[in-house]
């Protein structure tokens, strides 16, 4: 069972570079998508991916935020977070299956000189609390852009990034405190080596010289770790500045 993640940094700009054939062409039984920047219905994906069926959280803002999930199977339940201040911001939607609950969820961006930070770490502590509760039921599979390099081997420049958003002390504190409840990296797993990066820049030739971040992120409980088969980046897939990471699970 493939389960894909792409922040695709505005899904219609996303279609007019290949995104629609390129799921085609890959056929993961679940794709979650970030950054959609579209409400339902201003994209029709009927016709192009009949085979899946697609639900939102979109942002009250026109054209900001948002996530979708596309499943050739049907969910038992969808439904978001419950807290206004980030469902009006489209940063959450859940499914589930009769294994797993599979969250996609966009987290904020901490901005420019931090500006941001306390409503990032406001939404980091509830997504903490919310998933802590629903572990007790099923396993999970936390998915999406975390916006933020958790070690100094996620990213090209540490040193120059120690106090800006994506590397500051807190984020990263946040997401070891998150593996320290008993959750997992997924990527990390299988790979230990430097230089895998899931986000570069548009400046700066940044791709073509991998000057990037490891911010899009699998997270799993680790009870659920058995059941994970494999976990990687497709760092060649073009359409957005972040590339799509997957795992492929065991499927009973």
């Amino acid at each position: 069972m493939e389960l894909l993640s792409w922040n695709v940094n505005g899904l219609r700009a996303c279609i007019n570079k290949g995104f629609i054939e390129w799921v085609k062409q890959r056929d993961p039984d679940t794709l979650c998508v970030q950054e959609t920047k579209a409400q339902p219905d201003q994209i029709s994906f009927s016709f192009d991916f009949p085979d899946y069926n697609v639900y939102w959280s979109s942002a009250k803002k026109k054209g900001y935020s948002g996530v979708a999930t596309f499943t050739k199977q049907k969910p038992l339940s969808v439904s978001k977070m419950g807290i206004k201040d980030f469902d009006e911001e489209g940063r959450f939607i859940q499914l589930e299956f009769e294994k797993f609950y599979l969250i996609n969820t966009y987290f904020p961006n901490a901005q420019r000189e931090l500006k941001r930070l306390e409503y990032k770490l406001q939404f980091n502590q509830a997504l903490l609390k919310y998933v802590e509760i629903l572990r007790k039921k099923k396993n999970l599979v936390i998915c999406g852009d975390f916006n933020v390099a958790h070690k100094e081997i996620d990213l090209k420049n540490p040193k120059s990034n120690m106090s800006n958003a994506g590397f500051s002390p807190k984020e990263r504190a946040f997401f070891s405190n998150l593996l320290g409840h008993g959750y997992v990296d997924t990527f990390r797993e299988f790979d230990q080596s430097s230089e895998k990066y899931t986000w570069w820049t548009y400046r700066y030739n940044a791709r073509k010289n991998n000057i990037g971040w490891r911010i899009d992120y699998f997270i799993i409980n680790k009870e659920f770790r058995d059941q994970l088969e494999s976990a990687f980046i497709l760092r060649d897939v073009m359409g957005s500045d972040h590339a799509p990471v997957g795992i492929t699970l065991q499927n009973h």
